[in-house]
Formats: C-alpha cells, structure tokens, sequence
C-alpha cells in the first residue's frame, strides 16, 4: 500500500512488519530522544537501555545501523533491572516515536487491526514464529495506538 494512503477499514490483522507496514518496526529510521540523548532508530534507544556502562550506552547509540545496534545490545552488560523495566522501556520508546505525525496518523490508519510482529529469527518473546509467541512488541503497539485513539476522541 502506497505511503499516505489510508489502510482498508475491513483490516483484521498485520502479521509482519514489512513492506507497507515496515514503519512499526523498531528497525525503521524514526529518531527518538529518549534519556536525554538522541537515537536514530527504536532499537538504538532500546539496545542502549541496557546497557550498565555509559561508554557501552554511547556506543550503541552511534552504531550505523539498527542491526549493528542490536547485536551490540545482546554483548553489554545489563543493568540489574532489566528485566523488570525492559517493558516499560519499549513502551516509552513507541511512545515517543508515534509521538507525532507522521508516524502518529500512520499507526491511527492501523485501526482495530491486530498487530503481531511475525518474524523469521525466532523471537518468541517480542513476536510470534509459526504462530507460537508472546507478541510483546505487536501488544504494545496496539496500546500505544490506543491510547493515541483516546487522546484523538
């Protein structure tokens, strides 16, 4: 589907992130300030999060692609918190991109749609593989979109 054109009402579910749809994915060019510095991508922001050392936080912030950051993110030393706060940081992070437009209308397009970052790498925790998964990304995308749907009404 073309940029800027509107999604098909009848929409019942997005099960990949790619293509027309490839703006939901943490991979996509969208710069977020999150903590007071500047990222190119949702995953640089993310991969960063993780990170205990601040050399480590800086050095997956200036990584050239989101790729790049995220194979530096799985390498630094988490902070103790992590997995107690790393929900919360994505949630921030989409807050922040889908903070305006146009991302912010894009993801209103969405509608009801179900959002479900399919994937072919084997995250079962983030998405779904082969239908099986926890679909956290996909889940907070929907609320993010939600709560953009109730600030809009």
């Amino acid at each position: 589907m073309p940029r800027g054109m509107p999604m098909p009402k009848s929409l019942r579910k997005i099960d990949f992130f790619d293509g027309p749809y490839f703006f939901l994915s943490n991979f996509y060019a969208s710069e977020i300030e999150y903590e007071g510095r500047t990222y190119k991508t949702v995953e640089h922001a993310f991969q960063a999060a993780k990170a205990l050392r601040i050399e480590h936080k800086i050095a997956v912030q200036e990584a050239a692609g989101p790729g790049q950051a995220k194979a530096m993110g799985q390498r630094v030393q988490l902070r103790p918190d992590w997995e107690s706060v790393k929900y919360t940081v994505m949630l921030n992070c989409l807050r922040l991109k889908f903070a305006k437009d146009p991302l912010r209308s894009r993801l209103l397009e969405t509608g009801e749609a179900e959002l479900v970052e399919g994937n072919t790498w084997g995250d079962r925790v983030w998405g779904v593989v082969d239908g099986v998964g926890e679909n956290h990304l996909g889940r907070l995308l929907m609320q993010v979109r939600r709560e953009l749907q109730t600030e809009q009404a």
